[in-house]
């Protein structure tokens, strides 16, 4: 799920419109707010001072997005609750009533998930008032594409983190792949993708630091039609689009030396409570302004056998 922009908010979330009220009536005195909105209006980007923040709004998503690679390596279900409990099965088991009777199918329920919304991924810049005004309307563009690259980072590092914590013997195969120091190859994702089939899950997404991506680049498997078809690699763009079935995500933010494949449609969930929001932000005592961005989620694991997990991989190329 991409984060959603400032017109479709302002449409159908109440809180959201509730929030941009309340940054136009402060927008006529907070120093960043009021030259950001009076130097857009000087270059004719927008014609009022909704406008202006609407502009913010979606500068600021569009620079956070191409970082959110955490919401492409977990199910994002938007809510509006504290709380979602989820219930975990045990394996279905089928019951038939007589010859040529219905089929029913009944899972034990053994425990339950509880999710709550309450995580907060946030990135924020100030400034003196001095320094706003003077700053120019590319500078303040610039600096608001800063927070939202913050923002995104921030968000995908918390995703990462929960992946992270799972416990090595809750994980496919019950223990992380060692790959002994060697490089990310084709024997390796097979590795990954087995572990979790293994299990009896489907992968959908491969986790990758960008070394390990380059590391497969260099593997001629890759580039060879009998392994991989060549519309899935963009060597001029140095992008594995996909991989026996999982999407190739790579990230500097991933742990460099470690890989994930993972069945996103149930190992974990993200609860979107509040998509990306402008917040502004103020500490007159020390003369110091700036915008905030929030995303306010709940993050759960919900089967942690979809997740195989390898380690020890060579850090260079």
């Amino acid at each position: 799920m991409k984060p959603k922009l400032f017109e479709s908010l302002m449409q159908s979330d109440i809180e959201f419109r509730q929030l941009v009220e309340d940054l136009r009536h402060k927008a006529t005195v907070h120093p960043f707010l009021k030259r950001y909105c009076e130097a857009g209006l000087k270059e004719r980007l927008f014609s009022d001072m909704i406008g202006a923040l609407g502009r913010m709004h979606d500068t600021l998503v569009e620079a956070a997005n191409p970082e959110m690679i955490g919401r492409d390596i977990i199910t994002v279900r938007p809510t509006t609750e504290t709380i979602e409990r989820f219930p975990l099965d045990e394996k279905a088991v089928a019951y038939r009533y007589a010859e040529g009777a219905y089929t029913r199918l009944s899972g034990k329920k053994v425990s339950t998930v509880d999710v709550y919304t309450n995580i907060i991924a946030e990135a924020s810049e100030e400034w003196t008032r001095e320094f706003l005004e003077d700053a120019t309307w590319n500078v303040m563009d610039s600096m608001t594409e800063k927070v939202g690259i913050a923002l995104g980072e921030s968000e995908t590092n918390k995703i990462l983190e929960l992946y992270g914590a799972i416990a090595n013997a809750d994980l496919a195969g019950g223990a992380p792949i060692d790959n002994a120091g060697a490089a990310l190859n084709w024997s390796g994702l097979l590795k990954l993708h087995n572990a979790v089939r293994g299990e009896n899950w489907r992968p959908t997404v491969l986790a990758v630091n960008e070394i390990q991506l380059h590391q497969l680049l260099s593997d001629d498997k890759f580039i060879h039609a009998q392994y991989l078809p060549a519309e899935q690699v963009d060597l001029e763009r140095g992008v594995i689009g996909s991989v026996l079935g999982m999407k190739v995500m790579a990230s500097t933010l991933v742990p460099n030396g470690t890989a994930y494949a993972i069945d996103t449609r149930v190992a974990a969930v993200m609860l979107l409570r509040r998509d990306v929001t402008v917040e502004d932000w103020e500490d007159p005592k020390s003369g110091e302004f700036g915008v905030r961005a929030t995303t306010r989620f709940g993050l759960g694991v919900l089967r942690s056998k979809a997740v195989a997990k390898m380690t020890n991989i060579s850090t260079s190329l």
